[in-house]
Parts: structure tokens; C-alpha cells; sequence
């Protein structure tokens, strides 16, 4: 392997990431973080040409490593976890300062956050990305004592003691090499479960107390900290009626909001991707990927619509990520992939006549 790019097949590219997450040094979550981050970006971020290299801002990678913490750091059993060998813990400590911020300013979630205080928002996001760059992203292609060579992106102008102007001097990216971001994409379904449970493995090896009497923590670090979805509950529910999204079936009240892609592939938390749904739906449903035709109609809800909503309730609608995420991922699945056609009832995708906002690289006219 000369490092000019990765190996041609996703699934020997994934059994490479493995082989170096399992054999490398891991003295901090901080390489899991990032190569969840870089699979999501991916995802959303998928090029049209599978073969193609893509350029990845280190400040977005910085943004869903946030995400991946936040719900991280809130006191587990009245213990802060540790997620480092090290005794500092720069991440975690940027996005303890603010979820305290937020916390203390009544601000309730991340995305919220981000809208309500975004000086400091970005202040973190800095910090991170700059933490990013001098320690998980030029030891995450390489073995003890930085053998092997990089397959994934060019690292040889990282190190320990980059600086934000050297960074900005690059582009404040890294690029991917050429078929990399689609294998990643790809290979996304596999590749976030085994992360979750190197996770887990260090979290427990990093706190003395988790022992094998202690609850699984999976839950509280992956369990996905939503927010409270009531203002979005009774914002659809008065713009689109009071009907299942699925089934359409009557709702009572408090009915489930639904994340239509599924949050354990695509977290987000935006009014487009979220439906009323009732609770037969939501169960039966769960982490699948959904028929093309339920996103289809999600996506084709008016967006003017999803916006003044958004703004009357404080609430991102985050159409385009939700546009992005579900166009790469049904590109990166392979034919035949399961897909929930309502309840009780499985399909498949596929891939032979996708629709054109599927193939497209922007959004159809036909999504408002």
C-alpha cells in the first residue's frame, strides 16, 4: 500500500479500520469519535461518483464529534465518566463547559444550543477541531509506534502541535482518497455498531467502578439524549392533522414523534425528519430503514411550511441534511437491503431505477 488510496473493495477498507482500531493504542475515545464522525459525514456527504476523493472540513468533523459527546457527558450513577487514560480530556471538557452553559441558560439540546448561543457553540467547536487535528487524526491510520501507512486520508502534515493557522493553510480540511468516502458510506450500517462497542470496552476499562455488577452503560452513552419532542409534537400535529404518517390512524395525545430515517444511522433531530407516527408504527419501525416512498413524502412536505414552524417554535428544520443523509443512505445500500414497509410487512431496496433525487447530487425542483 503506497498511501495514493485505499483498497478498492469497502469491506477489505473496513476490515483494515478494525484491524488498526483493535491492535493500535487507544489512550482515549477520541478515534472512535472521530471515525463515527467521518462515516457520518460521509453518509451525508456522498459523492456521486464512487470513486471520487472528498474533502472533509476538520470544523464539521468537530461538530459531530459534539454531538456524539453530549449526551456523553451528563453524570452516569452520580459519576462523571472518564473517557481518557490521560488526565486531561480536552473534548470532553469543551463540551462539558457547554452543556453547563446551555444548562444553566434553560437551554435544553445540543441543536438548540447551537441556535441560542452561538458564540459559544463556536468557541468549542474550535477547540475540538483543533484537538482533532493534533491527536486523533494523525494517529488514526497508524500502529504502534506510528508504522503502516495512511488509507484513508494524507496525514503527513498533522501533528501534535499543528496550530489553527497551520490548519487554515491546508483548507481546515483533510481529503479523503479517492473510493474511500464511498466505502465508508457503504459500509456505515457495520461499521457504527462495532465503534459503539469499542466504546463501550474503553469506557468500562477507563472507570474502575463499571464493573460486571453495573447496569450496561450503552444506553447512557448511545441511548441518544434526545431532547423533548413535545413543541415539535403539537407543531405537526396542528399543521399536518392528527393522523399516523405510516398507517394514518387516529393519534391520541401524546403520540410518538418518529425520526424517519432512523437516528441510530443519522441523528437528527430537525422537523424534516420527523412524523407523527402511533405507537404500533413507532415499535414495529424502530431502527429500519424506511421504504424510499415514507422519505419521498417526508421530503415532500412543504418546506415553507417545516420553516415558518421551525422558526415559530425555535426549532431547526435542518432540510438539507436530512435531504443529504437520506440520499446517501440509500446510495451507499447495497441491493436488497431491508426496508420497513409498514407493520408487519418488509420490503427491499432496489437499486435498479432509483428516483432522481436519489442520483442527483442537489435537491430536486420537486421538493419544495
Amino acid at each position: 500500500m503506497d498511501g495514493t488510496g485505499p483498497p478498492t473493495d469497502a469491506l477489505a477498507l473496513g476490515q483494515r479500520v478494525v484491524a488498526v482500531l483493535e491492535t493500535g493504542a487507544r489512550t482515549a475515545t477520541y478515534k472512535l469519535a472521530t471515525l463515527s464522525a467521518l462515516v457520518g459525514f460521509c453518509v451525508e456527504h456522498l459523492p456521486a461518483d464512487p470513486a471520487a476523493a472528498l474533502d472533509v472540513p476538520i470544523d464539521a468533523l468537530a461538530e459531530r464529534v459534539i454531538d456524539l459527546y453530549w449526551p456523553q457527558v451528563r453524570p452516569f450513577d452520580g459519576h462523571r465518566l472518564r473517557q481518557s487514560s490521560q488526565p486531561k480530556a480536552r473534548i470532553l471538557t469543551a463540551v462539558e463547559v457547554l452543556r453547563g452553559a446551555a444548562n444553566a441558560g434553560g437551554v435544553v439540546g445540543l441543536s438548540i444550543a447551537r441556535l441560542r448561543m452561538p458564540d459559544l457553540y463556536r468557541e468549542a467547536v474550535a477547540e475540538v477541531a483543533l484537538t482533532l487535528a493534533q491527536q486523533p487524526l494523525y494517529r488514526l491510520q497508524r500502529l504502534p509506534g506510528g508504522r503502516g501507512e495512511p488509507f484513508l486520508y494524507d496525514d503527513s502534515w498533522l501533528h501534535s502541535g499543528i496550530t489553527r493557522a497551520a490548519i487554515a493553510r491546508h483548507g481546515g480540511e483533510i481529503r479523503l482518497f479517492p473510493g474511500v468516502a464511498a466505502a465508508l458510506a457503504r459500509l456505515s450500517g457495520l461499521l457504527t455498531p462495532t465503534l459503539e462497542i469499542l466504546w463501550v470496552q474503553d469506557v468500562r476499562r477507563y472507570n474502575a467502578f463499571l464493573d460486571e455488577d453495573v447496569p450496561d452503560i450503552a444506553g447512557h452513552l448511545f441511548g441518544r439524549d434526545r431532547v423533548s419532542l413535545a413543541k415539535p409534537r403539537v407543531a405537526l400535529r396542528e399543521a399536518f392533522g392528527t393522523q399516523c404518517f405510516y398507517c394514518a390512524t387516529s393519534l391520541s395525545d401524546g403520540n410518538p414523534v418518529d425520526h424517519v430515517l432512523p437516528w441510530s444511522r443519522v441523528p437528527l433531530d430537525g422537523l424534516a425528519n420527523l412524523v407523527l407516527a402511533c405507537g404500533g408504527c413507532n415499535t414495529d419501525k424502530r431502527d429500519s430503514l424506511p421504504a424510499l416512498a415514507h422519505t419521498e413524502r417526508a421530503l415532500s412536505r412543504d418546506r415553507t411550511v417545516l420553516e415558518q414552524l421551525a422558526a415559530d417554535i425555535g426549532w431547526p428544520t435542518q432540510y438539507d441534511r436530512t435531504l443529504a443523509a437520506a440520499r446517501g443512505l440509500y446510495r451507499s445500500s447495497p441491493p436488497g437491503t431491508p426496508t420497513w414497509q409498514g407493520r408487519s410487512r418488509t420490503g427491499t431496496w432496489d437499486t435498479v431505477f432509483p428516483p432522481g433525487w436519489v442520483v442527483s447530487t442537489v435537491p430536486e425542483t420537486g421538493f419544495t
